[in-house]
């Protein structure tokens, strides 16, 4: 089963609105502070870790706020001031903060003390499907399916929520009419400065980004001989529906035979947020797994990739950055169109030639890996679309995201967040 869909997520709202009425009358009798408290939905990286750093060397002193002891282990590695967002101690840190900083949703820090918050939104990933209002399956809930009036009301709910954003740095003009339609906001809080998490796809000169994306990759999982091929197959989230690209043993057999002939390794990554049975028949080091509880923040790693496999995901648009070749496998485009949509047709990102099986797919990566030619077309294509959905590439998107909240908030801002004292109750439970 998938670890996570807006049809649970919604029902658990709705059965906690008592708490987020309790916070938010809270919050209006605990001044808020100067200091900074960030959070991360897939852990300790994307673009909040980027502005954690930018913010820290500014003097900010934030503080980060962990979903888990593993997030909690490697705040405590990179040498960052945590604790836990849930409880009575995430709850006032989050409280008395003056700015709050997620890249998922307000459930990155303590959702129930965001209330009166100066809130920056990071994102994660220039939406190519439809996301937030613009999505039939944001309003979808467990309890009651199906009911309209129920889904008006979670809309109206998520469209109060996200007009609370202050900040949302888009990556292009492009995204950012696609972040103002999905947030409900306007140009005020949907700024083209480029968005943090990818700065490390274009700081630094590409042989210092290889090696050090590659130190990562092999840290992670395992060494890979020098010279050989890294594909990197990243599938989308499909909101707890099973994924139906997950290969047959004969399409097993295909792809491994490709590995094998092109001298490659396939790295799977399966959407944090779903799971899918990517298990060869047979044992080998041609395919291994590079998922969120290995990696949670896998940007760092593309460097090291050579060619991705992937369906809707938004990493097509990133790896363009890098002139990166991308193989599309969609299995049920017209299927996924109707029930989530697409920004734009399908076609545009993938062109006219997108495979609809892994047997399909095999051929255009063999072809790719073989052929010069073919992969030079391809990291073209990849190089042209990221042209068109990043207006900056220079490495600064962070620097401009804080320059960005200083600016509205006033550099005064600058005290940082009293940690609650460690005689404080633990936390209990999840949000």
């Amino acid at each position: 089963m998938a670890s996570f869909s807006f049809r649970a997520g919604n029902a658990g709202k709705l059965l906690r609105i008592p708490l987020y009425l309790l916070g938010r009358v809270g919050t209006l009798f605990i001044p808020r502070g100067r200091g900074w408290v960030i959070g991360c939905g897939a852990g300790i990286g994307d673009g909040a870790l980027a502005l954690w750093r930018a913010a820290a060397e500014a003097g900010l002193e934030p503080l980060w706020l962990t979903g888990s002891g593993r997030e909690q282990r490697d705040a405590a590695a990179l040498g960052i001031r945590a604790i836990p967002k849930n409880g009575l101690r995430g709850w006032w840190a989050t409280a008395r903060a003056g700015v709050v900083v997620v890249t998922h949703g307000f459930g990155d820090v303590n959702r129930y003390a965001t209330s009166g918050a100066y809130l920056v939104q990071l994102w994660h990933g220039i939406p190519l499907k439809r996301i937030g209002l613009d999505s039939p399956a944001t309003v979808q809930s467990a309890f009651l399916p199906g009911f309209v009036p129920l889904q008006r009301l979670l809309g109206v709910l998520y469209r109060a929520q996200s007009r609370r954003i202050r900040v949302l740095p888009a990556a292009s003009d492009r995204s950012r009419a696609r972040l103002e339609s999905a947030f409900g906001l306007g140009v005020r809080q949907v700024l083209v400065t480029g968005e943090p998490r990818v700065d490390v796809l274009s700081a630094q000169d590409p042989a210092t980004r290889r090696a050090e994306a590659v130190a990562r990759r092999d840290a992670a999982v395992g060494a890979i001989a020098d010279g050989a091929r890294v594909v990197l197959y990243a599938p989308t989230w499909r909101d707890g529906a099973p994924d139906p690209a997950v290969p047959s043993d004969a399409e097993w057999a295909r792809i491994l035979d490709v590995l094998e002939r092109t001298d490659s390794v396939l790295l799977v990554r399966s959407h944090p947020l779903g799971e899918g049975e990517y298990r060869p028949p047979v044992e080998t080091d041609r395919v291994r797994a590079i998922g969120s509880a290995i990696v949670a923040d896998i940007t760092p790693v593309l460097p090291a990739v050579d060619v991705l496999v992937t369906d809707y995901s938004s990493m097509a648009y990133d790896v363009g950055l890098l002139g990166m070749p991308v193989i599309y496998l969609a299995p049920d485009p017209v299927e996924y169109a109707a029930a989530r949509g697409f920004y734009g047709a399908y076609a545009e990102v993938a062109g006219p030639d997108p495979a609809a099986d892994w047997t399909a797919a095999a051929v255009q990566l063999q072809g790719t890996l073989e052929d010069r030619a073919e992969f030079g077309r391809r990291a073209e294509l990849s190089r042209a679309l990221s042209a068109r959905m990043h207006a900056h590439r220079d490495g600064r998107n962070t620097e401009r995201v804080l320059a960005a909240i200083l600016a509205r908030i006033g550099a005064g801002m600058s005290t940082a967040v009293p940690a609650p004292e460690s005689s404080a109750p633990a936390p209990k439970g999840t949000a």
